[in-house]
């Protein structure tokens, strides 16, 4: 056998190779770290293919088609969040837990809106609400209470929420008054809100981690009640 063959032969060999290392776990870890670097919109089978260098066909194989495939990478996301929790009682806990899931969530910043979109929890979303229900359950909630901390707490317990204002920004003064004038006369509290969280404002920049343990410690105040 000539020496082109022998490369083509080890050039073969190397692909099979790279096929069968391919698996579920494989392809799922490569489309999160494609999401964190160039957003979620950047998936799709044919560039996943690419940063795994085999052909787009082999992925089906592992996974069935893009909802599947996040599916996977929600699931995965929700697998790095502790499970374990060591406050001293039951509200201690279920912040610590909330609050570990924020960080995660932070590292993954697509993950929150890709999460409401999927119908159908995975293992690690199951093991997840099962910690959340054990903590509630062993500190003493009822059947019934719990299932209201559920509804009440809601996505907060995954680390994020939806805000109903904006905040996130900030304004320089030549927009706040461009900003003001087009909408102080027919919206004036959502003006005063904007200027309020500006640099120079009287509440100044929002602090997202802040706002979210506040609104946390407020909803576990509420549930103590209810369960006191």
């Amino acid at each position: 056998m000539d020496k082109t063959g022998e490369v083509k032969i080890s050039a073969l060999g190397e692909t099979g190779a790279r096929r069968a290392q391919l698996t579920r776990r494989r392809v799922v870890a490569a489309a999160v770290e494609l999401a964190d670097r160039d957003g979620v919109e950047s998936i799709s089978m044919r560039r996943l293919a690419q940063e795994l260098r085999v052909e787009a066909m082999s992925l089906y194989t592992h996974v069935r088609n893009k909802d599947d495939l996040l599916d996977g990478m929600v699931d995965a996301v929700i697998s790095e969040i502790p499970l374990s929790a060591d406050g001293v009682d039951w509200k201690s806990s279920l912040r610590q837990l909330a609050l570990g899931a924020r960080a995660v969530m932070l590292r993954h910043t697509w993950a929150p809106r890709i999460v409401e979109t999927r119908t159908a929890p995975g293992p690690a979303a199951l093991g997840y609400v099962n910690a959340v229900l054990g903590i509630l359950r062993e500190g003493g909630f009822t059947i019934a209470e719990v299932h209201h901390a559920l509804h009440i707490v809601g996505s907060r317990l995954l680390g994020f929420t939806q805000a109903l204002f904006d905040d996130s920004g900030d304004l320089d003064p030549a927009t706040a008054a461009e900003f003001e004038s087009q909408l102080g006369a027919t919206h004036p509290y959502v003006v005063e809100m904007a200027l309020a969280v500006t640099h120079s404002g009287a509440l100044g920049p929002c602090d997202d981690d802040a706002e979210f343990a506040f609104a946390l410690d407020f909803l576990l105040d509420g549930l103590d009640r209810l369960h006191g």
